[in-house]
């Protein structure tokens, strides 16, 4: 008998990946969904990666072929799209919350998988953002939605629910949080810049030093602060810390954090969603910082509520009224977006710190001490469900089996 014939060898398939330049929620569960593809697929895959600039040293653990910088103005990114569409042959595209990457890539002729982690919070000012069109529109699960979102997701052409959107955390420690005490801390900030955002270092400037203060007080003795702060004025906050804590500070990537986050007593965050849902499935105590924009405002309420605990700090009057912002996301969130970027400015612009500081560090050490009162650390997850990064996965595979391929 003959030697058997070869096996032909079988051509990567191209998939784009894409996440919106605010914050870093959106890298995150690009992380979660990328590794549920490498081990989902019975393909070779590889990726191709779309703006995404603010969020890439997340995505540092993952093999993208190649990065393309997008323009701001819509036109420009069409360009930018059908040229990298062109040339790297992509099949199918995933992009969470970047309206305008995932419309120009379907102008492309891509068939693309939109993730939508906020669906609580559009309204009528909001539609035209939105890729209602899109092949398949995933949406993430929430515990609830308000009326004036219904109308949106009713136009959704292919709306397709999913669990949580998050990476696959390491296991937890053995022993239960409560029953240790809180000694080793994270202090999560995220990504913090977004678009029309003037001066993203101002909610550090005013959140750490009172954060410091407030775990000293409460006699924590190691803090790891995470996020996207530049070396000066990382420097600045964290060179001289309150007796007795010690703190080092950097970005991190998202397995890297997911560890910090399985191995500390408590997390204090502002309160990305992809955050609070990573460290409900670890069961990790956890404080919300004062939101940074509209979002965190929905994400801070649904925490404690969901875990059945005032386990968050709200910024003081004079900095902004979250119902007031709420109110104002009727005319888009862009609306709202002003009186929040503008009453943090106003606070980061005082000498001392005064009231704010003041009023931030007793509700950080207030929020601190209801910890002990939770009983169930996961209850936000478990209300949203967990799996969302596989099924997303599965809706862009499906795509792929469907998506011709290139001539």
């Amino acid at each position: 008998m003959g030697s058997p014939a070869p096996v032909p060898s079988r051509e990567p398939v191209t998939i784009a990946v894409s996440g919106a330049e605010f914050g870093w929620g959106s890298s995150g569960k690009l992380s979660a969904v990328l590794s549920a593809l490498r081990q989902r697929s019975r393909s070779p895959l590889r990726f191709v990666g779309l703006g995404s600039g603010l969020g890439r040293p997340l995505l540092a653990e993952h093999a993208v072929d190649r990065w393309y910088d997008l323009p701001d103005s819509a036109h420009g990114v069409r360009a930018a799209v059908e040229e990298a569409v062109r040339s790297q042959a992509v099949r199918a595209a995933v992009v969470v919350l970047d309206g305008t990457v995932a419309r120009a890539l379907e102008t492309a002729g891509v068939p693309t998988a939109f993730v939508d982690s906020l669906p609580f919070m559009w309204t009528e000012g909001d539609r035209a953002a939105l890729p209602l069109n899109a092949t398949v529109y995933c949406a993430q699960q929430c515990v609830e939605l308000p009326p004036e979102c219904q109308g949106i997701l009713a136009s959704v052409r292919a709306l397709r629910w999913v669990g949580a959107v998050i990476g696959t955390p390491p296991p937890p420690r053995a022993d239960a949080p409560a029953a240790r005490p809180c000694r080793k801390v994270v202090v999560s900030l995220g990504g913090l810049r977004a678009p029309r955002l003037a001066d993203w270092t101002d909610y550090p400037r005013v959140v750490v030093p009172v954060v410091l203060e407030a775990l000293a007080a409460f006699g924590v003795r190691e803090v790891r602060l995470a996020g996207n702060l530049p070396a000066g004025l990382l420097a600045r906050l964290v060179d001289r810390p309150p007796a007795p804590l010690r703190v080092t500070a950097g970005a991190l990537s998202h397995g890297a954090f997911l560890a910090e986050l399985a191995g500390c007593d408590a997390l204090l965050t502002s309160p990305g969603l992809t955050t609070l849902l990573e460290a409900g499935s670890l069961r990790v105590p956890t404080v919300c910082l004062p939101p940074q924009n509209l979002s965190q405002i929905f994400n801070g309420r649904a925490h404690s509520r969901a875990v059945d605990a005032d386990v968050r700090v709200t910024w003081p009057g004079e900095v902004f009224q979250e119902d007031e912002a709420l109110a104002l996301r009727s005319k888009g969130e862009d609306h709202a977006l002003e009186l929040i970027y503008g009453g943090i400015g106003r606070a980061a612009a005082q000498a001392d710190g005064g009231h704010v500081a003041a009023a931030l560090r007793d509700g950080v050490l207030a929020a601190l001490r209801r910890t002990a009162g939770v009983a169930d650390w996961g209850a936000l997850t478990a209300a949203v469900g967990t799996g969302g990064a596989d099924q997303v996965a599965d809706a862009v595979l499906g795509i792929v089996r469907q998506a011709p391929s290139p001539a």
